[in-house]
């Protein structure tokens, strides 16, 4: 039936028209935004999970910085002990040229002296971002024992974890302020009738070639060695904890990176697909279009039953 009050055709045309629309801008605001979920609306299951995702790749940037810190705090220590380990060797050098009889110890410790300013020199520069490992003062109120790194971050049902990588400080440091308990600062009172000598204050420049003080000073030579192994242990420790810490490195952005791929899965356009969409759909509005203006030239085709 025509009718003049009611135009079904044009009111079907502008429906479809109307829904062809809504389905173009959902498309160029894919093909926009790169984004296939770009709001809760659009899939509230997959938003959810990639916002949670992102926060925690955000998190595990920041994961990736503490290594990096860490790492770098590691190294610097790593460089001061090895210094050291080659100042302590140089000592002993001198003490086994010490031992000849007939040399002038006096000098030698004047030598063995500029060294041991030298081995207090690394100690007490060897600092990164305000951590100094290997020169500390256990009485400071902040002082641990055992220094940390954060080193991962995840999410499970019973919450969230932090991880940490430990290092045991009390193994690796040459000085302590505190209780002279260093390797290089802890005295040994079995050389020159008990008085206490460390290497960072062992002095030769009064020995002479009695027994005595010849035993003295091979047990001063002995001493210094294991002061060498001591540090060599510590150097070897700090080089297994810094390739852990690489090895995590690499973790957390291969992690990162999987987090990332994961997310763009269930959020990211297929570009391909949605400029096909696009095409068809502007053809489809063109027709709607069209389809409208042909239903509103009905009621013309009525007015012109009524002409003369």
């Amino acid at each position: 039936m025509a009718s003049i009050l009611t135009n079904g055709s044009a009111m079907t045309a502008l429906q479809n028209l109307t829904a062809t629309i809504r389905k173009l801008d959902e498309t160029q605001t894919r093909i926009s935004t790169g984004l296939r979920v770009g709001k809760a609306e659009d899939n509230a299951a997959y938003w959810s999970i990639a916002t949670t995702m992102r926060s925690d790749n955000g998190a595990l940037s920041t994961v990736k910085d503490a290594l990096g810190l860490g790492s770098a705090t590691i190294d610097v220590a790593y460089t001061g002990v090895n210094s050291a380990i080659d100042a302590v060797k140089d000592i002993k050098n001198k003490l086994v040229a010490a031992r000849q009889p007939g040399v002038d110890r006096s000098k030698i410790q004047s030598e063995i002296t500029e060294l041991q300013r030298q081995l207090t020199s690394i100690g007490s520069t060897s600092v990164f971002s305000g951590e100094n490992w290997i020169s500390v003062d256990s009485s400071s109120p902040d002082y641990t024992a055992t220094k940390t790194i954060v080193a991962s971050f995840s999410r499970a049902a019973s919450g969230i974890a932090i991880g940490t990588i430990s290092i045991d400080v009390a193994n690796i440091k040459l000085y302590d302020a505190a209780d002279q308990s260093g390797i290089l600062d802890s005295a040994d009172t079995t050389v020159n009738g008990g008085v206490a000598y460390s290497v960072a204050t062992l002095d030769i420049s009064t020995l002479n070639n009695s027994d005595n003080d010849v035993q003295d000073l091979e047990q001063m030579i002995s001493w210094v060695d294991s002061a060498i192994s001591k540090m060599t242990n510590s150097a070897a420790n700090l080089g297994a904890v810094k390739q852990r810490v690489n090895l995590q490195k690499d973790f957390v952005n291969s992690l990162m990176d999987a987090i990332t791929r994961g997310v763009g899965a269930l959020i990211d356009a297929d570009m391909n697909e949605e400029s096909t969409k696009l095409q068809a759909l502007q053809v489809q509005q063109q027709l709607g279009v069209q389809s409208l203006s042909i239903a509103n030239q009905n009621s013309q085709n009525i007015l012109s039953l009524f002409k003369g």
